[in-house]
């Protein structure tokens, strides 16, 4: 019996490790904690966005009639009669008609023009066609409106593309309308254009080739005739033929101004 339990007493130190070993081993193994996922995020495929106001957009004002009431052709003038234009040459220019057109020509630094007889208008409408052959820089031609022998409106068209309006006597002239550059007027020659002017009361209104360039106010001359004149300015001479004149009528009444205060 000593013997015995001496055996048990001696194996302790083995029997117990290998039990507790076994122990372990036999006992289940605790999972590891984890994380519980958070939700993901939700798509939104169409985000909500403010809505657009409706957009203004400015109303096109149509552009006004520059020509109101313009009637029936009152007079037309093909250049054909010498009782209207009195051609005549002499050291100053030439006025020369042939071909249904009438030829200002004149030297280095001269001026001359002419006005058609038996006419006289206050309100109308009137165009005629001018080919400058001769002519650069500074030199002038153009349109005499509401003429006299001593006092119009002058339109001049000056050879570097740009015009002017002025107001004329036997004595001084006085510019109405400065010079401004135009697409539609020759620079140099050959070339051609178109002339027009609308002439209601004091309102004076002006196109090259139908398109609008400028209007003035002045009421110094109510009524008179048409002509047209050439000016060499540089030292070279200049030359200038018309045609096609057409003068209508106008039945328009002006709008009264609103006083000023």
């Amino acid at each position: 019996m000593k013997f015995i339990r001496l055996c048990f007493i001696l194996a302790l130190p083995v029997i117990l490790p290998a039990c507790a070993n076994a122990a372990e081993n036999s006992l289940p193994s605790t999972p590891p904690a984890t994380e519980t996922p958070l939700p993901s995020p939700t798509i939104v495929w169409f985000p909500p966005s403010a809505t657009p106001s409706p957009q203004a957009f400015a109303s096109q004002v149509p552009t006004p009639n520059q020509k109101p009431g313009v009637g029936a052709a009152r007079l037309t003038d093909d250049f054909s009669s010498a009782d209207f234009w009195n051609p005549a040459s002499s050291k100053d220019g030439s006025a020369i008609l042939n071909g249904n057109s009438l030829t200002l020509a004149v030297p280095a630094g001269a001026y001359i023009f002419r006005i058609r007889a038996d006419l006289v208008v206050s309100d109308f409408y009137a165009e005629l066609t001018a080919r400058p052959s001769l002519c650069k820089g500074q030199d002038e031609y153009g349109l005499l409106v509401r003429a006299s022998a001593v006092a119009y409106y002058r339109l001049a068209l000056m050879c570097n593309g740009t015009l002017r309006l002025d107001r004329v006597t036997s004595r001084s002239h006085q510019i109405l309308q400065p010079a401004v550059a135009s697409g539609d007027a020759p620079t140099g020659a050959p070339g051609e254009v178109r002339i027009g002017v609308w002439a209601v009361g004091s309102d004076l209104r002006f196109w090259l080739n139908d398109d609008y360039q400028f209007s003035v106010d002045d009421k110094n001359y109510p009524s008179g005739t048409i002509g047209v004149f050439a000016h060499s300015v540089a030292d070279t001479p200049v030359a200038v033929t018309f045609s096609d004149l057409t003068i209508y009528d106008v039945n328009y009444l002006q709008p009264t101004k609103t006083p000023q205060p």
